[in-house]
């Protein structure tokens, strides 16, 4: 089972670069972030015509996830226990032949501090409770998506550059380890030690040609999950391609 996240950064901006891929990327499951989309206007027949089923959490112009799938999904979740009334579309889950998979946008955070980096230390406090919940059961899950987290030093092309951000401030790193320290594995990390897996290069500043990047899309697996990992990887050149979304696709595959 090959399961594929993508912050696609605008679903009807990058839908001919989003289709292509999809094609291409052979996933039994995607799940997608920032779709900038209300569910009622998300373009459904471009993905229902090929084959897709979609679980969608859309938000006007901001925000909002899905998951797209070969199969239709069930037990399907739209937003954090504890959150559900939450206006901002950043959490939905679903199973897909006996795993559970969940499409995460978790807040950026920025001005820090202030009331979004609150907000996004709550949300992230409400993922691992949910997280730990889902460790419990011992199922396998699989949590892709953009953390908006640099985990580490090595995840950015020049730690200096990033001190003072939401993405990396030691709060924002204690909190994500909390969550992987019950028991998630960091999956594309374990399949490429040691080397540089950027998820995301700015438009400004030519960072993409300057491959000033960082790494913030994820997977974490359950340990359930992570018995059965047997690749991943980044779809890397998908940034150089026109009108592309800043991040890449990221994707697992469990035997």
């Amino acid at each position: 089972m090959k399961i594929a996240s993508f912050n696609i950064n605008g679903v009807k901006a990058r839908l001919p670069r989003l289709l292509e891929w999809l094609e291409g990327c052979k996933a039994d499951v995607v799940c997608l972030q920032e779709l900038k989309s209300l569910d009622e206007n998300f373009p459904r027949l471009e993905f229902e015509d090929r084959g897709w089923h979609l679980e969608l959490h859309g938000q006007k112009g901001f925000n909002g996830v899905a998951l797209l799938s070969r199969a239709p999904l069930h037990d399907v979740r739209r937003g954090l226990p504890g959150m559900e009334d939450d206006p901002q579309a950043r959490y939905i889950e679903g199973r897909h032949d006996g795993v559970l998979v969940a499409s995460i946008y978790l807040p950026n955070g920025n001005p820090a501090p202030g009331p979004k980096y609150d907000y996004k230390l709550d949300f992230m406090e409400h993922l691992r409770c949910h997280a730990a919940g889902l460790i419990a059961s011992e199922q396998p899950v699989v949590l892709a998506g953009d953390y908006n987290v640099i985990p580490e030093n090595s995840d950015c092309y020049d730690p200096r550059a990033w001190e003072g951000d939401a993405l990396f401030l030691p709060q924002t790193r204690a909190a994500y380890n909390r969550i992987v320290h019950q028991g998630w594995t960091d999956a594309i990390r374990l399949h490429h030690p040691g080397t540089d897996c950027f998820t995301f290069w700015d438009y400004q500043r030519g960072s993409w040609e300057k491959d000033h990047g960082i790494r913030i899309d994820h997977c974490l697996l359950s340990p359930a999950a992570a018995d059965r990992l047997s690749d991943a990887g980044i779809d890397r050149m998908e940034r150089g391609r026109e009108k592309a979304s800043d991040h890449v696709p990221v994707w697992i595959v469990l035997s």
